[in-house]
């Protein structure tokens, strides 16, 4: 199929029983350079896997959320790096071409729409306004996939006469701005516990304190308004985000789960098989129906989502919070049923392989910024219907 065809999530799902092999084969090789192996990048562009929510106008699927979901699931069962590093393209290319107004924009996807965009919106740089654009610099971390990306990502706070920019609402007004990848240097630090292939490298500006970006390569990290496509880029970086996070969670979590079910249905120890334990069997049974729960509320929760982006209504402010909140319970549930599989399956887990391997992914997702308690808190600060009417979900919080 040419690049620039638009496939339905049928086809990507045909498409996957080619990639999925691949990638599963290139993922040592992935782990040992640190970031993923240049088969595994090209194949993923091959597919049309890094445009699933791309708007259609720009050759993107523009799969619902729901639908975009199941396919990084798949592709995170199969590696974890890989399925993160998908989950983060399609995450900052699509909110690139969403939000970022200029024309160049549209001709960058127009030249070829499997656009590799990475960095951290996180902001950890600051941006001066200047004429016709800013004036950014900073240190960033956690860049997942910059090895390969063609735009970085950089999240800045604004500075206006030299002091941090307030919006009407009390935030701190935070700018996202796109360079090109050969204008930052890769600083390493990626030396970590799990997710080694994804290449989340420290960078910062290459021969320069100060680079400018134009108007047109920045958008506010707030923003909700599409300049390209439809309705369901109303859903903004922190509606993202949550689905990102989730997408990915669901595919190590089963992965842990399935090993676990080789493993005792073929070890034995002095004690018997595995399989046989009655007690083993009770709480793999528990196991199951948490991961299943917890899967099954991230269902209805962008089923919900995806109901009302197709009759023309935006997401509100209690969908958010369930999708955000399903996002942290999956990555919960997902490190205690992976903490039992690893402790269950013994020197088996404990040295380098696959279930290893992804229990060490498991727990570097964990740690993420987006799954912090004070997140949570907001939940139920909105469910217990402690905010106004015209609240809304920035990145971490509510604000009214």
């Amino acid at each position: 199929m040419p690049y620039h065809q638009p496939r339905t999530f049928e086809e990507y799902c045909e498409e996957l029983e080619t990639v999925l092999p691949i990638i599963e084969a290139e993922a040592e090789t992935s782990e040992q350079l640190c970031y993923l192996s240049d088969r595994t990048v090209a194949t993923l562009q091959d597919a049309g896997l890094y445009r699933m929510l791309l708007p259609r106008e720009l050759a993107g699927a523009e799969l619902t959320h729901l639908e975009a979901m199941k396919i990084i699931e798949r592709l995170a069962w199969a590696h974890g790096s890989t399925g993160w590093c998908a989950m983060v393209n399609n995450s900052l290319a699509t909110a690139m071409a969403l939000y970022a107004p200029g024309d160049a924009v549209g001709e960058i996807f127009a030249e070829n729409p499997d656009v590799m965009v990475a960095g951290n919106g996180i902001p950890r740089g600051f941006a001066r306004p200047v004429d016709g654009g800013y004036m950014i610099r900073g240190n960033w971390a956690y860049g997942s996939g910059i090895q390969h990306a063609e735009w970085v990502h950089s999240g800045c706070i604004v500075l206006r006469d030299e002091k941090i920019s307030k919006l009407p609402n009390g935030q701190t007004e935070i700018l996202i701005a796109h360079h090109p990848r050969d204008s930052v240097e890769l600083r390493g630090n990626w030396d970590v516990l799990g997710l080694r292939a994804t290449g989340s490298f420290d960078y910062g500006l290459k021969d320069a304190e100060e680079l400018f970006v134009p108007e047109g390569m920045c958008y506010r990290s707030d923003s909700v308004v599409p300049c390209r496509g439809g309705i369901q880029g109303s859903l903004g970086l922190v509606g993202i985000a949550a689905w990102a996070h989730s997408s990915w969670a669901l595919g190590v979590g089963r992965r842990m789960l399935d090993e676990l079910v080789l493993y005792a249905r073929e070890k034995a120890d002095v004690f018997g098989k595995v399989c046989d334990a009655p007690t083993f069997r009770f709480q793999f049974a528990q196991a199951e129906a948490k991961f299943r729960s917890a899967r099954s509320f991230l269902v209805e929760s962008w089923q919900s989502i995806a109901d009302g982006l197709a009759a023309g209504q935006p997401a509100t402010v209690r969908q958010i919070t369930s999708a955000k909140l399903g996002m942290r319970h999956i990555h919960d549930v997902v490190s205690e049923v992976g903490t039992f599989a690893y402790r269950t399956a013994r020197g088996t887990s404990l040295h380098d392989g696959l279930m290893q391997r992804v229990y060490r992914d498991i727990h570097s997702g964990t740690q993420h910024i987006h799954l912090a308690d004070q997140v949570v808190q907001e939940c139920g600060r909105d469910l217990l219907g402690l905010v106004g009417p015209t609240a809304k979900w920035v990145a971490f919080n509510i604000v009214d």
